[in-house]
């Protein structure tokens, strides 16, 4: 399998960066669609060469290692005027080249090959390290999250440097290449700027929950996004501080993993599942679903010492990976598909083999198995290994990216070996998250005695936080079926995953008095139903809805019951919204002087026009704003798109308001101050639990603020004309596409508007509305008594109290009107100067790549 996927790889991609093995040729960056943050891995130095340098040594490929890395220096370049991933090439090129000169030290030390070698590879991971360091220049010490690799990140020739955010793992997993390129170059500089990083991270960590959030400003050192889970965006980071200890023997970073691990296994960790939760309100989940890079979770698990939890979530991927063929991109709590993609992301097999090496449990040959019936079943193509586009249907992507080769292969080979297979001692090396081996003997390498970890009196060091730690496995399963007991009641929850709802025990009763998709909130009789059954409604500050079922309050056993049955079926209405989702919508701002560089990310809405073809308009506020009743300025709307503001009634009365005066569409803007597209997550606006045929106007929603930027620009220039579509268009193309826009660019009059007319006004909380009870649904564990708090599974039993999110149409808290006018808002002179910055940036570059 690694002969077909490397040697297509050299026969078609090489010398680009990656294998295009559908197509059967090299991805070059620039020559290709973009694919966005995907792409910033790739850099023009064959990165899946140098991220398989190690691999053919384990594999025992000596002889291909010895012309791979005579390839990788003549052939490579560093010094490409292109802007790459900080973290991407540190754990790639700067790991693949330090994992390659480990190999190679190693091979010519045993006296047969490699002979010649002359620390060519480390001199050039130090050049690669020295272009990176640039991005260390901030006051925090955090990186920039991208790199000019001839330029650095200062100056317009970078086309980077403006970014002010960071992931934690972008900026936490530095340390273990950094410090190994320090130790072995014996320039300390390396390891000071990943230790600063560190300690930067560790001092911003929240200090009541000791979780670190997803996103954080690298200036400022806020967080940008407060969700806290151990997959995407942090994964590796606490994965790092444990292997930093590993490897270089400081006694500081364990401590600091344990005091986070104790946090994760509080919050986060809900056998066997790992949910993220917000850090300053732990015991609230922040989504309803997992994302595949956990995987690696169970692990590190294993490298810490706690095995039990760690068997619960492995058998818990198994299940899900048995179920879809592959783990997706992204599956719900009750293990259905939510993001369908699968790159033959390599994390489930390491768990699989550092579980196998604890154990010497041959279940998880088994699992192993599994793995390579379906690469080689479904991934398979004639020219390497496909990514699944979406894992339901066996869809392919023309994908195969290096960490494939650098990580799938060396955890199932290192599975399957017996100890004579394995060339070297793997137990002498340190596996990097992106599978490279680095030497644990560099923890006695000269370095600076300057690098001190600063410990203040609260952080000392705390002996019990070393307990736990490489535990005896045979010590801890003398029994043989103990493992199988614990994955016995996981296989059965994830097969059974979706039941259909059980039987009432007394016959002739018929349906639950209430289905979740009739619920109202603003109906008095729904609202009493929910009482009967025990179920109380709360609502949330950022416009949600709290369902909590307390069977004690119920009026009676049976009532109890139906209310279990319609919390069941929220959360099966939520699981069947999130897996019908549609794709994000444009607006697109045409008119002078905008011209269509300026492109707003909107909702959709479950109802309306299909935006495949576009509608084109002008824009003008609706009155009442709220369009919660007739329009009143309908001579102004008519033959326009009509803006108006979420709260106090329900989107598809909003449309049928606007509608009715004539307009061609809709836009509705977030009344929730501050909200974005960049920090929260797009939705649905769901109807009205009736038919909404009756509606044919398109109707997008912008967050507040997008949403501002086009209420700043109507007050600005007065007539502002948008693009509603389903993706963004060419700019050079928009007038001449024929019967793909709706004409509606007769220039009319525009009523005065206040300043009032465009900013929201301050107004009391409104009585509890309608809900978009189909909206989202988000299942929390809080309820009046926190300590009985029991989450809601639709594949298990549940017992009460039950809590169940749901999104709503309305407002819950008032609006500062002066603070909303002065905050968060830049003027349209200033964002059209950046728009004109990046325009030249954006035409150098096409230069640059002609």
């Amino acid at each position: 399998m690694f002969d077909h996927a490397y040697q297509n790889y050299m026969d078609h991609a090489y010398p680009a960066d990656e294998l295009m093995p559908l197509t059967c040729r090299g991805r070059v960056r620039g020559l290709e669609p973009s694919r966005g943050d995907v792409d910033d891995a790739l850099g023009k130095f064959s990165l899946t060469l140098i991220d398989t340098l190690d691999t053919l040594v384990l594999l025992n490929k000596t002889t291909e290692f010895e012309a791979a890395v005579r390839r990788v220096l003549s052939d490579v370049r560093l010094d490409n005027d292109i802007v790459v991933s900080v973290f991407e090439t540190n754990i790639r090129v700067l790991g693949g080249l330090l994992g390659g000169h480990s190999m190679a030290v190693m091979l010519k030390e045993e006296g047969q090959l490699m002979q010649w070698y002359q620390d060519e590879l480390l001199h050039m991971a130090k050049d690669v390290g020295l272009r990176l360091l640039p991005a260390f220049n901030t006051s925090s010490g955090l990186p920039y999250p991208r790199v000019n690799l001839k330029y650095g990140v200062r100056g317009p020739e970078t086309r980077t440097g403006t970014e002010t955010d960071t992931c934690t793992a972008c900026a936490g997993t530095m340390i273990l290449e950094f410090a190994a390129l320090s130790r072995f170059t014996g320039d300390p500089v390396f390891e000071a700027h990943a230790r600063k990083a560190l300690d930067f991270l560790w001092e911003k960590r929240q200090r009541n929950s000791n979780l670190v959030g997803t996103t954080i400003n690298i200036h400022s050192g806020e967080w940008v996004r407060r969700d806290s889970g151990v997959g995407a965006g942090i994964d590796s980071y606490y994965e790092y501080l444990l292997k930093a200890y590993i490897l270089l023997g400081d006694d500081q970073f364990l401590q600091r993993f344990n005091i986070h691990y104790a946090s994760i296994m509080k919050y986060i960790s809900q056998p066997p599942l790992l949910l993220d939760v917000h850090i300053h309100k732990p015991l609230l989940p922040a989504r309803t679903w997992m994302d595949s890079l956990l995987a690696f979770f169970p692990g590190l698990q294993v490298l810490k010492g706690d095995i039990r939890p760690a068997i619960e979530t492995h058998e818990m991927l198994y299940q899900v990976t048995k179920k879809h063929n592959f783990l997706p991109e992204a599956f719900t709590t009750d293990f259905r598909v939510h993001w369908a993609q699968h790159p033959l992301r390599p994390e489930f097999a390491e768990s699989t083999y550092f579980l196998y090496k604890a154990t010497g449990d041959p279940y998880y040959l088994e699992a192993g198995r599994t793995i390579l019936d379906n690469l080689n079943r479904y991934a398979r193509v004639p020219c390497g290994f496909a990514a699944m586009k979406d894992v339901r249907t066996g869809s392919h992507e023309d994908r195969m990216d290096s960490f494939f080769l650098a990580e799938m292969f060396k955890y199932l080979f290192l599975l399957f070996a017996d100890v004579e297979d394995v060339p070297f001692d793997v137990e002498d090396y340190i596996f990097t998250t992106e599978a490279h081996f680095l030497p644990l003997s560099l923890s006695t390498a000269p370095h600076s005695s300057s690098i001190t970890l600063n410990i203040t009196s609260e952080e000392e060091l705390d002996d019990s936080n070393f307990d736990w730690t490489c535990p005896n496995t045979r010590l801890m399963f003398p029994d043989p079926a103990f493992p199988r007991n614990i994955r016995e009641p996981i296989r059965s929850v994830v097969d059974k995953s979706c039941p259909r709802p059980a039987p009432y025990r007394f016959p002739g009763i018929g349906r639950p008095p209430l289905r979740a998709q009739d619920f109202m909130a603003n109906n008095p009789e729904h609202l009493e139903l929910l009482r009967r059954m025990g179920v109380s409604l709360i609502h949330l500050k950022d416009g949600r809805v709290q369902l909590v079922q307390h069977a004690t309050q119920a009026v009676s056993a049976v009532a109890a019951e139906d209310g279990v049955r319609f919390m069941q079926e929220m959360m099966e209405l939520s699981s069947q919204q999130q897996k019908e989702q549609l794709p994000p919508r444009a607006i697109q701002i045409v008119s002078h002087p905008f011209f269509g560089r300026v492109v707003l990310t909107a909702g959709p809405a479950q109802f309306g026009t299909d935006l495949s073809k576009s509608v084109r308009g002008f824009v003008t506020v609706a009155e009442p704003y709220s369009g919660c009743s007739e329009i009143t300025n309908a001579e102004y709307i008519q033959g326009h798109i009509a803006l108006l503001q979420r709260g106090q009634c329900m989107f598809a009365e909003k449309a049928r308001h606007i509608q009715k005066a004539g307009a061609i569409g809709g836009i509705v803007i977030d009344d929730n101050e501050g909200s974005s597209s960049d920090t929260a997550p797009l939705f649905q606006m769901a109807g009205d639990g009736r038919s909404t045929d009756d509606i044919t106007l398109p109707l997008l929603f912008l967050f507040h603020k997008e949403g501002n930027i086009l209420l700043e620009a109507l007050k600005e220039y007065r007539e502002v004309e948008v693009l509603l579509s389903d993706k963004a268009r060419d700019r050079d193309t928009q007038e001449t596409q024929e019967g793909c826009v709706t004409d509606a660019t007769t220039t009319t009059s525009f009523e005065p508007l206040g300043l009032s007319d465009l900013t929201t006004t301050e107004r009391a909380e409104p009585a509890p509305q309608a809900v978009t009870s189909h909206e989202e649904v988000n299942r929390a564990n809080e309820a009046t008594s926190p300590a009985q708090d029991v989450e809601l599974s639709e594949d298990l039993t549940p017992k009460e109290p039950h809590s169940v999110q749901v999104k709503e149409e309305t407002d819950s808290e008032p609006k500062d009107e002066a603070k909303d006018r002065t905050e968060n808002r830049r003027s349209v002179e200033s964002l059209l100067a950046d728009w004109q910055e990046d325009l030249e940036a954006f035409q150098q570059m096409e230069r640059d790549e002609l």
